[in-house]
């Protein structure tokens, strides 16, 4: 049985404000390097589109954070599944999401990273739901798009690992 995908945001405008957000990062970031962390699976999609749009030095680690299941709802219980090669030390950190949606995961990602002595670390995140938020600290400093409580896909983000290859940001309709 197949899903029924909806197009929320079409690929032309996602690539626009991808393309936007990096210009701005650029210029935040002028005469400095940034570091990504990709938070995988979903975000390495945008983060790859991300990265080639960013004209200063770029360096890149990735991260495999969990609260999700094989269903739809956060559990609210985060857990590290694959940490990072490098350390942060002095560096420059922009975290990079796929979409935020309570907060949590945030919020503990990045108390974590703190304690490792990065220069600042700053969030990127192509979707929000700002609606879903519990935890209110969370201060995301780009956001490509908000968007309503759905259950979205494409672009990286999946329902039962599927559709992370749309690309588009879609709606699954059952």
């Amino acid at each position: 049985m197949e899903d029924k995908i909806r197009i929320l945001l079409p690929e032309d405008d996602v690539d626009a404000r991808v393309e936007e957000i990096g210009k701005q990062i650029s210029a935040d970031y002028a005469g400095k390097a940034v570091h990504l962390i990709c938070i995988l699976k979903g975000g390495v999609f945008f983060t790859c589109e991300l990265a080639k749009r960013i004209t200063v030095p770029v360096s890149l680690d990735f991260m495999c954070v969990s609260s999700y299941g094989a269903g739809t709802k956060s559990s609210g219980i985060v857990k590290i599944v694959k940490d990072l090669d490098e350390p942060l030390e002095g560096k420059h950190v922009l975290i990079v999401e796929d979409i935020i949606d309570s907060g949590r995961t945030l919020s503990y990602l990045t108390e974590v990273l703190k304690q490792r002595g990065p220069a600042d670390i700053k969030i990127c995140t192509l979707l929000d739901k700002p609606s879903r938020r519990v935890k209110k600290e969370v201060k995301v400093d780009y956001t490509c798009f908000s968007i309503p409580d759905e259950f979205v896909v494409g672009y990286g983000l999946d329902y039962d690992q599927k559709y992370r290859n749309l690309p588009y940001i879609g709606v699954v309709e059952v």
